[in-house]
């Protein structure tokens, strides 16, 4: 049979055909009503906020580094510049092929090998710039070299920058301390102390000395510039800029000249110097021997560099002017003197033998002078000028530790001084609390006698020697010391006034001339300790020598050993302060030098020298400036 074909239905067609035009016509019109929704959403509605997200991927604002304040000494001596360096800068993002691009480019600009490793600690550790520094202070020939070549190194760029610069190098180390690259502690520090935003383009911060304490008047205030950039984030054109503030020049009180002649004397010798202004408490000279290059700390010091300064057995890290710890021996007898008159406990006259030991009553062991056959009569004066330990054995017994410990912790000791940085140790002075707390033992009347000559558990920094040598000098008066003396902002100096304290009242002010008058015999007395040091000086002057023990003397032994019979760790220090003119004091000098022996013969000759200077014209200061650099010079070459 044949298949029977259906008769279409044209009619239902056309209107099932209808149905779904309309349908297609919806859905079309509502996807165009979607996307013109959209489309005014983008071009009316968000146009700001995506005109902004555009900008921002061409637009940039960047911080801009002030220029650091300089340093300069009290006559306008730079002590601390910045110099143009240029540093070879790396996007790891955008370098393929890191290691073997780092190799081929010590090879080109002839760096040293460590470069490579010292860049991959800096690029696993948390850094606060895309770029990470490869090499710092490039020189011409190799920035010449990159330059040609740069086409060949994608992501890779020479940057200038200004960067810390100490030309005196080792002279003002402890002193101006340095500046180092900001790290996480210093970004933690900076964040709790809400100045962040403010180090945004900076790389170095100040880390000890002047440069530490006075970081933030040093700084200056960030700068911004508004930049175009490509696809590649490299600027295009500059829209806008914002200047940065400068930081504040510093001058200090700190003179060029002392410092030198502070340094020759020290040569070759562990040490320290500190001279004061006695009217101010500027401090002209504060210098620790051996210091260090601080250049080798501005770009980053090497881990080798640092841990030969750090293994050294001299220390010289270590600020020994305001942190190493020196028994003060004769030289605080001025003081226990002072103490002894405003106490009654001894007069100007009154006097004592001395057979050359003292004992305490019922105590078998003799406590010896430096004079095996004693000094005979002596007062005051006498005791002072020829440093007659038998003497303050007496007064110290009499005056006691407590009365002792807290006089001396008026006059400075056993607490910083408050000077402008913050290497600072406080010593210290003992007391019977002290000793409880330490050992868990009482304080003995033989320790007492030990603390009366500088000796025991007494330790003092040089600088507390000489602003506790000031109160003296100035008969009272107490001056917090100062490196600061003035700053400079936009070419206005600001002088700095000293900062001075209560002062210190005797029962009788004339107790004062009293003490002075017998630090003056210690110069001029025939049996002064200090005699041979000064004699023909063109200026009266006062001071007090001090030789301190390393290692006791047994009980047995009478006499001091020569000292190129001892081995150099365990011969004494030497110690002294002074001040002149005696009448009407302008400087204070205190000085510890470490194992060289007794302080008349080996530190008093230096505190004459930096007098010497100190009170010359200018002339004169000229040639022996001249006379120094000289010697320097041979000795380096």
């Amino acid at each position: 049979m044949r298949k029977r074909v259906p008769i279409r239905n044209h009619q239902a067609e056309t209107a099932l055909f209808g149905r779904r035009a309309i349908v297609s016509l919806v859905v079309v019109g509502a996807v165009f009503a979607l996307l013109l929704s959209n489309l005014y959403k983008l071009q009316v509605t968000s146009f700001q906020e995506f005109q902004t997200r555009s900008n921002s991927n061409r637009i940039m604002v960047l911080p801009v580094p002030p220029n650091r304040g300089l340093i300069y000494d009290r006559n306008g001596i730079l002590l601390a510049d910045n110099t143009p360096v240029y540093s070879l800068e790396i996007s790891p993002q955008e370098v393929q092929d890191l290691r073997p691009t780092l190799e081929r480019l010590v090879a080109l600009l002839e760096l040293p090998e460590e470069a490579i490793e010292q860049f991959y600690q800096r690029l696993y550790q948390p850094r606060r710039f895309p770029q990470i520094t490869f090499f710092d202070n490039l020189n011409e020939t190799q920035v010449a070299r990159f330059a040609s070549l740069q086409h060949q190194y994608p992501g890779i760029n020479i940057e200038g920058r200004l960067q810390r610069f100490y030309p005196h190098r080792d002279l003002f180390t402890h002193a101006l301390g340095y500046v180092g690259r900001i790290n996480q502690q210093d970004v933690a520090r900076l964040r709790e102390q809400e100045r962040y935003a403010q180090y945004a383009a900076t790389r170095t911060i100040g880390k000890q000395g002047i440069e530490r304490y006075y970081e933030g008047m040093l700084h200056g205030q960030v700068g911004y510039q508004t930049v175009e950039v490509n696809n590649r984030g490299r600027v295009v054109r500059t829209l806008e800029f914002n200047p940065p503030t400068p930081g504040s020049d510093i001058h200090l009180e700190i003179d060029v000249g002392l410092q030198e002649v502070a340094r020759h004397q020290l040569r070759n010798r562990r040490g320290a110097i500190v001279v004061l202004d006695s009217q101010t408490g500027g401090v002209l000279a504060l210098y620790s021997n051996p210091g260090y290059d601080p250049n080798l700390f501005v770009g980053g010091i090497s881990t080798g560099e640092y841990r030969e300064l750090l293994n050294n057995p001299a220390n010289p890290l270590i600020n020994r002017a305001t942190q190493g710890r020196y028994p003060p021996a004769s030289t605080i007898k001025p003081h226990l003197g002072i103490l002894g008159l405003h106490e009654g406990e001894i007069t100007a006259e009154s006097r004592i033998w001395d057979p050359g030991w003292y004992k305490l009553e019922g105590v078998e062991r003799r406590f010896r002078d430096w004079r095996p056959h004693g000094h005979g009569w002596v007062t005051i004066n006498e005791a002072i000028a020829e440093s007659c330990n038998t003497y303050f054995y007496d007064l110290s017994h009499k005056l006691g530790i407590d009365k002792i410990s807290s006089f001396m912790g008026e006059m400075g000791f056993g607490k910083r001084t408050g000077i402008d940085i913050h290497e600072e140790s406080t010593a210290l002075m003992p007391d019977r609390g002290w000793k409880r707390a330490r050992f868990n033992e009482p304080w003995y009347q033989g320790e007492t006698l030990s603390v009366g000559i500088g000796q025991s558990f007494w330790t003092v920094t040089p600088l507390q020697l000489a602003t506790s040598t000031n109160i003296i000098a100035t008969e009272g008066r107490r001056f917090t010391p100062r490196l600061l003396r003035g700053t400079e902002h936009q070419g206005t100096f600001t002088l700095v006034e000293p900062i001075e304290d209560l002062p210190i009242e005797l029962s009788n002010p004339q107790h004062w001339q009293t003490i002075k008058k017998s630090m003056t015999r210690t110069i001029t007395h025939i049996r002064g300790t200090a005699r041979t040091a000064f004699l023909n000086s063109t200026y009266t002057s006062a001071g007090k020598t001090g030789t301190a023990q390393v290692v006791a003397l047994s009980d047995e032994t009478d006499e001091r050993p020569d000292v190129e019979d001892v081995a150099e760790r365990f011969r004494d220090n030497a110690t002294y302060i002074g001040f002149a003119p005696a009448e009407n004091p302008e400087i204070v000098v205190a000085l510890a030098i470490e194992n060289v022996g007794g302080g008349g013969r080996n530190a008093a000759p230096v505190s004459r020298a930096i007098m010497d200077y100190y009170f010359a014209d200018e002339q004169t200061k000229r040639e022996i400036l001249a006379t120094i650099r000289s010697e320097r010079e041979h000795a380096d070459n």
